[in-house]
């Protein structure tokens, strides 16, 4: 989505600064020993002189609110928690949110690695979704107020306490739903609407394959699936998920670390799929297009194979890249399959398209159809934990950050688990580098013994020799007595 391209802490910046270069006294002359100071200006007389500074003073001053900041491109670390000052400036179609509730999706995981192109280089602030109350708007905001609580969808720039985005970036929220609900939607539902129904026109005894359907998308497209009659939905993930997601919709779970999803899905679909969602890339997408039947349509919305590690993992996306999917329009034609792609990060001029999906998602949450499942909510303070889950594949659903500050117990309890963790990896490090010393050790014995074992060699080999020369020195001695006595 379109929208605040820079972080807000650089225009903070630069109003503070030109704040301070106002306020800053010019350099000092050089007084004369006995000259005397002038006589101090009058309370009134200040006043007077700078009601704006006194009306400004108070509230640019004092005015600040946390954010996490994507300070480069690496590893969780690169994620840090930071502190704005000064208010954002309001321009006309914009609202002001005090944030409740932010979204982490794995565009933003892809980000953190400088893999997601709609992301501003950083330092910026990441989110692209989030929940909260309106406490301004701008000039020429017509159907928004203070005091609204909505959910909000953006470029990025939400990972913060107060966000700044346009007014028509922003929902309401249905009466009853919670902050973590509206949190989790956006991204997720309206990718997942638009893929089934502006793409794939889904409808009733069709078939669908939804990879990481345990993910915040595979699970808003298996509820959604389960609005049209008769949808067959096949399933990957983890076979400790599977029970949760074959409760939330998934006619067939399949266990993509221990089974061929291709043949698992040929042995009840022999003919293939209608729809096959595709957020992996590589190899997967070819195996994707190879699943459809005909009529049948591939969506590709992601390359989430590139993600290997904490940091970038050139093999990964070498790898992805090489195997990238690209097939002839005459293939098209002769197979009767055709393929998408999607890119939620790519359609912010597309407001009415948007909305009109928002519209129809937040209805069926209305009528009970959806509900976003909540995996786990973390402090702004514990992103690098969130981050970490989501990437590890152990989330079932959406991982949530509140910015509700953490507690002073739960604090003291963090810095505990940070201690133990620091704690355990020196003990594991320290265990890696004796068992590395260990098998230097080995290495060593096993080289002196072939050294022995060479030696040994070498010895029966020297003794064979002399035995083979007394031989030799034993024929021809037997040699010379026998011409003796011929001679004889």
């Amino acid at each position: 989505m379109s929208g605040e391209d820079a972080p807000a802490q650089q225009q903070n910046a630069d109003e503070q600064k030109q704040q301070q270069d106002a306020k800053k006294p010019a350099a000092e002359e050089p007084q004369t020993e006995n000259k005397p100071d002038p006589p101090p200006a009058s309370a009134a007389t200040e006043a007077a002189a700078s009601p704006a500074a006194a009306e400004k003073a108070p509230e640019e001053d004092t005015y600040s609110y946390r954010a996490l900041v994507l300070t480069g491109y690496g590893g969780y670390d690169k994620v840090k928690l930071q502190v704005k000052k000064g208010k954002p400036a309001l321009k006309a179609g914009e609202v002001m949110v005090r944030v409740k509730m932010c979204g982490l999706n794995f565009a933003d995981l892809m980000a953190r690695q400088g893999l997601y192109d709609a992301m501003p280089s950083p330092p910026v602030t990441p989110g692209m979704e989030c929940s909260g109350i309106i406490e301004a708007v701008g000039e020429e905001v017509t159907d928004r107020k203070a005091g609204d609580k909505v959910l909000v969808l953006n470029r990025c720039g939400l990972w913060q306490e107060v966000a700044v985005v346009a007014a028509d970036h922003t929902f309401l929220m249905p009466e009853g739903m919670s902050f973590e609900e509206a949190a989790a939607l956006p991204v997720n539902y309206i990718t997942a609407y638009m893929m089934l129904f502006d793409f794939g026109h889904l409808r009733p005894n069709q078939s669908v394959l939804i990879h990481m359907a345990a993910g915040g998308v595979g699970i808003a497209a298996t509820q959604l699936c389960k609005t049209v009659k008769d949808v067959t939905v096949f399933g990957t993930a983890s076979a400790s998920k599977h029970e949760t997601i074959t409760a939330g919709g998934v006619t067939h779970a399949i266990d993509y670390r221990t089974k061929d999803y291709v043949e698992e899905v040929r042995k009840t679909s022999p003919k293939g799929l209608d729809i096959v969602l595709d957020p992996l890339g590589g190899a997967d997408t070819h195996k994707g297009y190879n699943l459809l039947k005909p009529m049948g349509k591939l969506i590709s919305y992601g390359a989430a194979n590139m993600l290997a590690g904490q940091k970038k993992n050139l093999f990964a996306v070498a790898r992805n890249w090489y195997q990238q999917f690209s097939v002839h329009t005459m293939s098209l034609v002769q197979g009767n399959r055709s393929v998408c792609g999607f890119h939620l990060g790519h359609l912010g001029s597309e407001i009415e398209l948007i909305t009109e999906a928002m519209n129809s998602i937040l209805d069926l949450y209305r009528q009970g159809k959806v509900k976003p499942r909540i995996d786990s909510t973390y402090h702004l303070e514990q992103v690098g934990d969130a981050m970490r889950r989501m990437q590890e594949r152990n989330n079932i659903g959406k991982v949530i950050l509140t910015t509700e500050p953490m507690k002073e117990e739960e604090k003291k309890e963090e810095t505990k688990k940070d201690d133990k963790k620091k704690e355990d990896k020196k003990k594991e490090d320290k265990k890696k580098e004796e068992a590395k010393k260990e098998d230097k050790k080995e290495e060593k014995k096993k080289e002196e013994a072939k050294k022995e074992e060479k030696k040994a060699e070498e010895k029966k080999e020297e003794v064979k020799k002399e035995e083979v020369k007394k031989e030799e020195v034993k024929k021809e001695e037997a040699k010379k007595e026998e011409v003796k006595k011929e001679e004889n």
